[in-house]
C-alpha cells in the first residue's frame, strides 16, 4: 500500500520554525515533483510549494523567503522549513506527489 506520511507539526508561537517532513512507503517516488499544500480552517486547499523533477522551486507568494522547501531523494524524504511563522501560516499542511496525498499534519501558530 503506497502512503504518504507528513510529521512535524506542532503549535507555536509566531515566529518559530517548524520542520515538516514527508516520508513515502510502498514504493518509490525519488525524483517525483513533491508539492506541499495546505488548507486552512474554512477554507479552500492552497498550493504552498512544489520541488520539481529537476529541483526548481516555486512558492506561494505569502510564504516566500519564510518557507524553504527540500528533498533527500536518497532517503525518501521531503522537506518543508518554515520560518518566521505567523497566524496566517495556521492550517493543516499536506505533501503530495504523482496522485498520492498524506493525511496531513497540522500546524498552529498563536500571537
Amino acid at each position: 500500500q503506497v502512503q504518504l506520511l507528513e510529521s512535524g507539526g506542532g503549535l507555536v508561537q509566531a515566529g518559530a520554525s517548524l520542520r515538516l517532513s514527508c516520508s513515502a512507503s510502498g514504493r518509490t517516488f525519488s525524483g517525483y515533483p513533491v508539492t506541499w499544500y495546505r488548507r486552512a480552517p474554512g477554507k479552500e486547499r492552497e498550493f504552498v510549494a512544489v520541488s520539481t523533477k529537476s529541483g526548481q522551486t516555486y512558492y506561494k507568494n505569502s510564504v516566500k523567503g519564510r518557507f524553504t522547501i527540500s528533498r533527500d531523494d536518497a532517503q525518501e524524504t521531503w522537506y518543508l522549513e518554515m520560518t518566521s511563522l505567523k497566524t496566517e501560516d495556521t492550517a493543516m499542511y499536506y505533501c503530495s506527489m504523482d496522485k498520492y496525498w498524506g493525511q496531513g499534519t497540522q500546524v498552529t501558530v498563536y500571537s
